[in-house]
């Protein structure tokens, strides 16, 4: 079979190589799928980068690629959730990534089962956002009742936790460029804020949870409209020790991120507000629940553009310059 590999960390070169492998064996507890989509990620550059060796030092080459679509080959003998035939999709494990191949072997407890209304292509642009989302409000421990601010909610992210987060009970405030408004509402903010037209800090107080998209100077920004022992998740400002002993890191590491992550800490005990930062997981029975939730709303994410397997470099160049106005993902039609 095909699959993309990261062959060498190196900064300046983003590109996978192909390389020929066998099927691969399954488990008793594992099921075996052939891949017909895959969803591409920012996560994938920095990983050929080198930039999350400290979280997850992956032994080269490694089969790239973190979410995926498919459709169940094998079972394996202690396998009793799926059949022969059912779609799924998942993130891989942080550990064990590989979607962007032709046939994976994973466990069931990563699976859930993909929403009819929806194409392969649609559902793997899911897995990895939507349990970001499911993953940062459990972090959070937001109850329903509570109020959050998304920051930049017009993207991706925001397609994914606007509709979950109101699934939640949570009262959802968002920002972000004016002529997208009508259609994050629709999704089910309760306020829209254009950021070219309104400053959120001047207009907002007593937020109990933010999600930050933003990073950068926004993450300060955002936790001086928070009350007083409310929570911030973090996508894009820098992992701290909380985040360490969370993912179970070597005791090393879980120092050397609280240096790192010192500056955020500080900034957070300054306006009484916790921090943190995610690097989101696998898990079957939050995206079960997701599944569920979009069902039930038939939520479609967004799609920028869909490429073949063979353009898996292209698809990766597209994610690194920043020209997305949605999902890209990987079809594998000739699979």
């Amino acid at each position: 079979m095909k699959v993309a590999t990261h062959t060498k960390y190196d900064k300046n070169n983003i590109n996978l190589e192909f390389q020929e492998r066998d099927i691969p064996t399954i488990g008793n507890n594992e099921l075996l799928i052939k891949v017909k989509s895959a969803g591409v990620n920012p996560v994938d550059n920095m990983i050929s980068k080198g930039e999350v060796k400290l979280i997850v030092p992956y032994k080269l080459p490694q089969i790239a690629g973190n979410e995926f679509v498919g459709i169940v080959e094998k079972i394996g003998s202690s396998v009793t959730k799926f059949n022969i035939g059912d779609r799924v999709f998942a993130r891989m494990p942080i550990n064990k990534i590989g979607a962007f191949a032709e046939y994976i072997a994973v466990e069931e407890n990563i699976l859930a089962k993909v929403p009819n209304y929806l194409t392969d292509e649609e559902a793997a642009a899911i897995p990895l956002t939507s349990l970001t989302i499911m993953q940062a409000l459990e972090i959070m421990k937001a109850k329903s009742g509570k109020t959050i601010f998304i920051s930049g909610g017009t993207g991706g992210v925001g397609a994914m936790a606007i509709p979950i987060a109101k699934a939640k009970g949570l009262t959802v405030i968002t920002n972000g460029d004016g002529s997208n408004a009508e259609r994050v509402l629709k999704l089910g903010a309760d306020k829209f804020i254009d950021y070219k037209t309104e400053d959120y800090t001047k207009v907002l107080s007593d937020i109990d949870y933010v999600l930050d998209t933003l990073g950068g100077n926004e993450t300060e920004k955002q936790m001086t409209i928070m009350k007083k022992g409310g929570s911030l998740v973090s996508l894009r400002a820098v992992p701290n020790g909380a985040f360490a002993k969370r993912m179970e890191l070597p005791k090393w590491k879980q120092i050397l991120f609280t240096l790192a992550g010192r500056k955020y800490d500080t900034m957070a005990r300054k306006y009484k507000v916790h921090y943190d930062f995610i690097f989101v997981q696998a898990n079957g029975a939050q995206l079960q629940e997701v599944a569920d939730i979009f069902e039930k709303l038939e939520i479609k994410p967004s799609i920028d553009t869909i490429f073949d397997f063979n353009d898996v470099n292209k698809a990766l160049d597209k994610i690194a310059n920043g020209r997305s106005k949605g999902k890209t993902v990987l079809t594998f039609k000739e699979n």
